[in-house]
């Protein structure tokens, strides 16, 4: 392992310590899915690297964007179900309030 790959290791990891934190302790809940985005993209980006330490990047990028586009179709699945979520939740809102006035 050479001192670029232990600099690019490390830095990832203190960025995923960021992150999780933000997971964690996210104010809304979509901080904490762009968290958990953000740390599913830390992870293509340790797969590669790990690729190239071994010397086999072929297999190990196949498999860095398998879990890309896992990551991307389930961030989007999220986000949609939260929005819905959100909306429903400000239509009831206005729902109470308009009950409350009449």
């Amino acid at each position: 392992m050479t001192l670029p790959h232990i600099a690019v290791l490390t830095i990832a990891i203190a960025v995923n310590a960021g992150l999780f934190y933000r997971l964690l302790l996210g104010r809304t809940s979509f901080d904490r899915l762009l968290a958990a985005s953000a740390i599913g993209t830390n992870a293509v980006i340790l797969l590669v690297l790990i690729g190239f330490v071994f010397e086999r990047p072929d297999s190990f990028v196949d498999l860095a964007l398998s879990y890309a586009l896992l990551n991307f179709i389930g961030t989007v699945a999220v986000g949609k179900y939260l929005e819905t979520r959100q909306h429903q939740l400000w239509s009831l809102m206005r729902g109470m309030e308009e009950e409350e006035d009449g």
